[in-house]
């Protein structure tokens, strides 16, 4: 919507700020998509190094944001602005590459969307609190985006970066211990004979 915006009132400012949010969002995508196009879904080697990569754009930004007292000028607005678009767009390859049906982690329609249309299609499945679980964490993650905005909002970016490297971290130390465990992926018989 800002991009047609920006193109009807040809605003050059605007139209600059879409076309790195836009570019920005699909650089993201393609980044992401690249290395995970032949993975299983889940969480492999690759799936955490492309969140890592997540982790420091968002890093980036962060210190950006903190770098400018949470005040960029017009040219720093729009290098933040691409990371946190790329970012996102990786967000949205890394959640579908996850294998979760109907998952989406930057919009709100969209899951909302989801969770009506699954309960018209098969009402024998609503007890399947999925969609509902998703939606209500983009609103409380909404909630706490304006929180942290308004109480601190120099520091706010920081935040996102942090629950990246924990989702990061917890995942790397969940699969060291399934890989750890010895009946993992192998037979009990596995090297007899």
């Amino acid at each position: 919507m800002h991009f047609g915006h920006a193109i009807a009132t040809a605003d050059a400012r605007s139209l600059a700020g879409a076309v790195v949010a836009v570019g920005g969002y699909a650089l993201g995508v393609a980044g992401a998509t690249l290395p995970l196009r032949r993975t299983p879904p889940g969480w492999n080697r690759r799936t955490a190094v492309v969140t890592a990569v997540e982790a420091v754009l968002l890093l980036g930004f962060a210190a950006g944001w903190l770098g400018c007292a949470a005040r960029p000028g017009y040219a720093v607005g729009l290098v933040l602005l691409g990371a946190a678009a790329a970012a996102s767009g990786m967000q949205s390859v890394i959640t579908i590459g996850a294998g979760v049906r109907g998952a989406s982690t930057t919009y709100l329609t969209g899951s909302l969307t989801e969770l009506v249309r699954r309960r018209i299609l098969d009402p024998h499945r609503f007890a399947d609190l999925g969609g509902l679980g998703r939606l209500v964490g983009l609103i409380g993650g909404a909630v706490l985006g304006t929180v942290g905005l308004r109480l601190a909002p120099t520091w706010a970016p920081a935040l996102a970066a942090a629950l990246v490297i924990a989702v990061v971290a917890v995942a790397v130390t969940l699969t060291r211990r399934a890989v750890g465990d010895p009946t993992h992926g192998r037979s009990r018989h596995h090297g007899d004979g």
